[in-house]
This record gives structure tokens, C-alpha cells and sequence, in this order.
């Protein structure tokens, strides 16, 4: 079952039949109706052991629409600039009236006897076979270029099971930056894992094809990190590049926002 994560405020007021909807602008889930969500109240969103289950929700109604064709009625409590300056506080100032939003409204169904402790799944130890060889997926954001930015990176097995999801937070960067150093971590994590053989997997064009080489590193800002990464490369046997479309890097780019959410404070 797919699972919806909701800022405590938002929580309680689904909790008491108040409110019916959500919204995502970045929809790592694929939402659709009919879908059945766990619904999660983030009581405390730094301390995961807070977090529990309120009930389950069924999506009767899914809304696509730019921010700036948001109807009156589909606007959750704001409208025109108002909404957008909501959506730019969560998500940032690159978001404007031409991008995508999802506006989900659900049938809620609360638990018997109030929330249940929300576990957080455990992967098994992964085998020395599964370490061997890793896809690396990576990603970094800067909510201003520069502003406050984070690194995101995801480490699979060969069979595309998730054996680390992580996020770092960088304090100011540009936007190439926090790129370069989810390569930088997600590739020294691997290492430690004790992985030989890894696939970078990266929408940023200009890192992949600097690592390849194609392109010269020209911005000064961004020598030291290339290095420390053509430094670590050698420790592997093989390390591979390859760009991919930003609809197939998902998982880092919901790392990405997460951290920055949490550091900043915004709650969904």
C-alpha cells in the first residue's frame, strides 16, 4: 500500500472530518484514483519514532493543473499569488505559474481505537553478491542558486531494491554543487559498502558528461569536488555515467526536497 505523509496540522484536521485533500507538486508516489493510502501524521517531523498511522484513505479525485489554471475551488484555502508564494515557500523559488501540481482529495477511514505506531520498514542485510555491483542514483538542489541546498543519493542492488536512501543538507551552494556532491557521497557510501562495480545514474547533463570528460570544467567552483571525485574513482573497478531524464531520478530528487524541507522547517 502506498503511503501519504502529512504535516501534523494537516493530520489532525483529516483526523477530525475537517479536511479531505492534499496536494504534491513533486509526485514520487504516481497517485491515481482508486488508490488506497496509508495516511501517516508526521507528529514530529525530525524524529520518525513520533510518527503514526491515522487510517486509510481511498483517492476518489485527482486534479493535474499548472498553479496558475488553479480554480478558486480547487485552490485549498488560497488563490492566485497567495498560492503561489505557498507553493514557492515549500518547494522554492524556481516554482512558478506554469508548473504542475496535483491536488488529491481521498475518502478517509480513521483507525479503530486512534493511530497505530508507524513502522518504518528494514531491509535484510544485503550479501556480499548484492554489493559487488550498485546503481547509484544522484541529485542536488538549491532553493535560491545559491540558497540552502541539499544532496540526495540512492544506492540499489542489480535488481533495483532500495539499499540506501539518504539526504544531506549543505548549508548555501549552487544548484552544480549539491549535483556533484550526491556523486561524491553516494560514491564514497558504495565504497564503503564494498562495492567494485557502480552505475551512476544523474540528470544533470553537464555532470555526466564532466565526468566523461566531454565537457572541460571551467567553473572554479566546482574544481575541488571534480578532483576529489577522479581521486576516489580509481578505488572501484568500473565506474559507469549515464544521463537519464529527470522523471527517472525520483527517488534523489524526493531526497533532495525532503532534507531541505526538514532543515527548513515546511511541513506538507
Amino acid at each position: 500500500m502506498k503511503i501519504l505523509k502529512l504535516d501534523h496540522n494537516l493530520a489532525q484536521l483529516v483526523a477530525a472530518g475537517k479536511k479531505h485533500s492534499t496536494w504534491r507538486i513533486f509526485d514520487d508516489k504516481d497517485l491515481r484514483v482508486g488508490d488506497e493510502v496509508e495516511l501517516v501524521d508526521k507528529v514530529d517531523p525530525d524524529d520518525k519514532t513520533t510518527w503514526k498511522i491515522i487510517g486509510i484513505g481511498v483517492i476518489n479525485r485527482v486534479v493535474e493543473a499548472r498553479v496558475g489554471d488553479i480554480t478558486d475551488s480547487e485552490a485549498l484555502g488560497a488563490t492566485g499569488p497567495e498560492l503561489l508564494s505557498t507553493f514557492q515557500k515549500h518547494y522554492g523559488p524556481e516554482v512558478n505559474v506554469q508548473t504542475a501540481v496535483k491536488i488529491i482529495t481521498f475518502d478517509f477511514t480513521p483507525l479503530q481505537g486512534g493511530g497505530a505506531v508507524f513502522e518504518h520498514s528494514v531491509e535484510p542485510s544485503p550479501t556480499k553478491e548484492q554489493l559487488h555491483e550498485l546503481k547509484l542514483y544522484g541529485d542536488g538542489g538549491s532553493r535560491g542558486n545559491p540558497g540552502p541546498s541539499a544532496s540526495g543519493f540512492i544506492l540499489l542492488d542489480m535488481q533495483d531494491k532500495v539499499l540506501l536512501d539518504e539526504g544531506i543538507y549543505l548549508g548555501i551552494t549552487t544548484n552544480n554543487q549539491a549535483e556533484y556532491l550526491s556523486l561524491k557521497y553516494g560514491l564514497e557510501e558504495a565504497l564503503k559498502r564494498g562495492a567494485r562495480i557502480v552505475h551512476v545514474h544523474m540528470d544533470s547533463l553537464l555532470v555526466v558528461n564532466q565526468m566523461k570528460g566531454i565537457f572541460k570544467v571551467k567553473n572554479r567552483d566546482l574544481w575541488a569536488v571534480h578532483q576529489t571525485i577522479k581521486d576516489i574513482l580509481p578505488k572501484f573497478e568500473k565506474v559507469t555515467f549515464t544521463h537519464v531524464p529527470r522523471e527517472f531520478n525520483k527517488l534523489a530528487d524526493a531526497a533532495v526536497n525532503r532534507t531541505l524541507d526538514v532543515e527548513l522547517g515546511i511541513t506538507r
